[in-house]
């Protein structure tokens, strides 16, 4: 019986531990990840091809919609109340994926206190 034992696979990159220094290599700082930008490209142009239908379908959800009845006049699907604030809320989730959400920053000035400005008048 042979056992064969092979050692562990390299890892390509630095070691952890070592800092990275800067200008070798890998991507900018503030630079969109390249999938995220391609991701956001694709809900932006799915929203707009289907702009149409996603105003009906927010205008449904705002306004309501009648209840739906086969050929007998059974109930399919029950009528559903109208919900403007609702409606909104969908639309705003929609808008997250094709734009970015803005992240809030407080300007503080020294230990948290007031902020001081100084301005000067330059001849």
């Amino acid at each position: 019986m042979n056992h064969t034992v092979s050692a562990p696979a390299k890892r390509p990159g630095r070691k952890p531990g070592t800092p990275k220094v800067p200008g070798s290599g890998g991507s900018r700082k503030g630079k969109p990840n390249k999938a995220t930008v391609e991701f956001r490209t694709t809900i932006t142009k799915l929203l707009e091809d289907n702009s149409e239908n996603i105003a009906k379908w927010v205008g449904q959800v705002a306004n309501g919609v009648p209840a739906v009845l086969d050929a007998e006049g059974k109930v399919i699907h029950p009528a559903r109340p109208g919900d403007p604030a609702m409606a909104l809320g969908k639309l705003a989730h929609l808008a997250e994926f094709a734009a970015p959400k803005l992240s809030r920053a407080e300007v503080v000035g020294d230990g948290g206190g007031a902020l001081t400005i100084v301005v000067n008048k330059l001849a």
